[in-house]
């Protein structure tokens, strides 16, 4: 069965080759911080819980000292990248797009397939585990088609994770950030405040506040993940699912959505937002934000009217 520990490993060894890259170069803290970050995937399920926060916590001070640098890279010339593309043409998408088709298909079809009455994808993790084939099958492709090998795939995703830097982190941090919200019951005291102060009668209301809501603790917290456990506590369950009897699982799947139109509105998602304008060397450190905003805006009124119709007529 493939499942989460595989990809796991994959991670844990990809985060490795960083840590030893950067030991070559002498980066002694960056090498401590891929290092740590790769010894948590590698064998977090083995190590004692107060080891892995305060491996944790050290790549954040690692992070907040700016320690993190990458290695000096050298681009290729203007004309030899003129002459690769020229080469590969369009075909140079074929990889990216066989990751999210890979992933449909794995969802849709691998799913179904068992091997000795096991089945091949682990079913309560689908969606990842479909998504580790497909990333892994477009990388085959992508060093058939490109005529280069493995080596030089590693040296070319240590140069993009080292470019990202500490904000690999943050996705993760956000998201256990969220539950430690809910567990202090601020989804508690969400629900209490709208309660108090929205009139939520009106199921429209209640729809615009839960994906609103979504939204505006995204952009505060910079990760839908850690919005979630809070929004879905204080607004969705007690008013959409449990006064307006909406269908959770359609609730949930929505309001992620609404969440992520927050993410594409905000700064604090550094490595959506602010990472890809360092790596396009983009004059504008806002430039991605303000490009995403109609998008962001246009979509989370969709959700709206969307999660409204669910409602009342499903």
């Amino acid at each position: 069965m493939i499942d989460l520990p595989l990809l796991y490993l994959i991670v844990g060894l990809l985060f490795a080759v960083v840590a030893i890259y950067a030991v070559q170069d002498r980066r002694f803290a960056a090498a401590l911080f891929w290092g740590s970050y790769s010894l948590i995937f590698l064998a977090g399920d083995l190590l004692p819980k107060a080891l892995v926060g305060a491996l944790v916590v050290l790549m954040s001070v690692i992070g907040g000292l700016s320690l993190v640098k990458s290695r000096s890279y050298i681009p290729l010339s203007d004309e030899q990248q003129l002459t690769s593309v020229n080469r590969l043409g369009h075909k140079l998408f074929v990889p990216a797009l066989l990751i999210p088709l890979g992933t449909v298909f794995g969802v849709l079809v691998l799913s179904h397939v068992q091997i000795f009455d096991q089945p091949l994808l682990a079913p309560a993790n689908l969606t990842l585990t479909a998504l580790a084939v497909a990333a892994t099958l477009a990388l085959g492709f992508a060093l058939y088609y490109c005529k280069e090998t493995p080596a030089q795939a590693l040296s070319e995703s240590s140069r993009l994770i080292e470019a990202m830097g500490w904000a690999v982190l943050l996705p993760q941090l956000l998201a256990t950030l969220g539950l430690l919200f809910t567990q202090a019951g601020v989804g508690d005291s969400v629900a209490a405040l709208s309660q108090r102060y929205l009139a939520l009668d009106h199921p429209l209301a209640a729809v615009a506040c839960y994906a609103i809501g979504m939204a505006l603790f995204t952009i505060i917290m910079g990760n839908a993940f850690a919005a979630f456990p809070v929004i879905t506590a204080g607004i969705g369950i007690p008013l959409l699912v449990q006064q307006h009897d909406i269908n959770p699982a359609m609730m949930a799947a929505i309001g992620m959505f609404s969440g992520y139109c927050g993410t594409l509105l905000t700064p604090m998602a550094a490595n959506f937002n602010i990472v890809p304008v360092a790596l396009l060397e983009l004059k504008d450190k806002h430039a991605v934000i303000k490009a995403q905003a109609p998008t962001a805006f246009g979509l989370l009124l969709t959700n709206i009217a969307l999660m409204y119709v669910f409602l009342r007529w499903f």
